[in-house]
């Protein structure tokens, strides 16, 4: 199946904006680039603040005044590298009015001048304040899930494998799940639209401290025992299918499934990585987001 033609559209744009890529370019350009891009958000949301999570930065997004709803903790995508709270703003507002809960956008240390574990150790403080501090918050301590894009997606497998608090949903869209990059698909679509395996490795480089760090679970959750895997929530895993990180994505649902957790593998065919950002360009994005909200809202109750 080709690219669907509202993506093909899409990809066709970018690469008359995108004239230098990422990976020839220094990290706080690449960012600059990445945000240059990105096309703000004008949907209404109940409530939206700043708040200081023990020194890590979020965004808060509220759908209604209800204090009886749970929790979204939410890692923006970017490699590690690029993306912040505002690249990130458009998905935090659907998904919140979309699922009735609300959204802790969390804006993590990025690489390469905070190398890994930093984004893991700075997502799971994040998280460990939001359940410590969730009368203030105006949620539901006991209804917590984790979710993210790409990297975010990353860091939101690896937070659920720490079991730092309990948590009751995982929401992994085109997750990178292992640093080792051996999986077909990263051949396959070397040179996807937007995200290509070289920009991948360059993410890679920039996060990791040395190769070493791939082996560590928590840079490559795809290692986690399959004790491990059989204790953690349920998971909505969704990938593209011209996306470098599709078959790792998908790999990981199954042995999520494999070890009894209940998940939901979504494939868009026709789609390419970054899809769900994209809810004014792409019905896929809308489907995607009606999704996981309707999934979020199902084991959020």
């Amino acid at each position: 199946m080709p690219l669907h033609p509202q993506a093909q559209a899409v990809a066709d744009l970018y690469a008359l904006v995108r004239t230098t890529p990422f990976e020839e370019m220094s990290a706080p350009d690449a960012r600059e680039a990445y945000k240059a891009t990105n096309i703000p958000s004008t949907e209404v949301v109940y409530e939206i603040r700043d708040v200081d999570a023990d020194g890590v930065p979020c965004r808060l997004y509220r759908p209604s005044a209800n204090t009886n709803i749970g929790l979204l903790v939410y890692y923006h995508g970017g490699g590690w590298v690029i993306g912040d709270l505002d690249t990130h703003d458009g998905i935090c507002r659907s998904l919140a009015n979309k699922s009735g809960h609300a959204v802790l956008a969390v804006e993590y240390r990025l690489a390469p001048e905070h190398k890994f574990p930093a984004a893991v150790d700075d997502s799971i403080t994040a998280l460990k304040w939001a359940h410590d501090n969730a009368k203030n918050l105006g949620i539901d301590s006991s209804r917590i899930a984790v979710g993210g894009d790409s990297a975010g997606g990353n860091l939101a497998a690896v937070v659920a494998q720490q079991q730092v608090v309990p948590l009751k949903f995982q929401m992994l869209i085109y997750p990178c799940v292992d640093a080792s990059m051996s999986f077909p698909s990263i051949i396959e679509n070397v040179n996807g639209p937007l995200l290509t395996s070289s920009l991948m490795g360059w993410f890679h480089d920039n996060y990791l401290r040395d190769k070493n760090d791939a082996q560590n679970q928590k840079a490559s959750p795809m290692l986690a025992s399959d004790d491990l895997l059989k204790q953690m929530p349920p998971a909505l895993v969704v990938t593209a299918q011209f996306d470098p990180l599709r078959d790792e994505g998908e790999a990981y649902g199954k042995r999520l499934v494999e070890n009894g957790v209940n998940t939901t593998i979504t494939r868009f065919n026709g789609q390419f990585h970054a899809f769900f950002s994209m809810l004014e360009s792409l019905d896929d994005a809308e489907v995607a987001h009606w999704q996981a909200a309707s999934l979020l809202r199902k084991y959020l109750v």
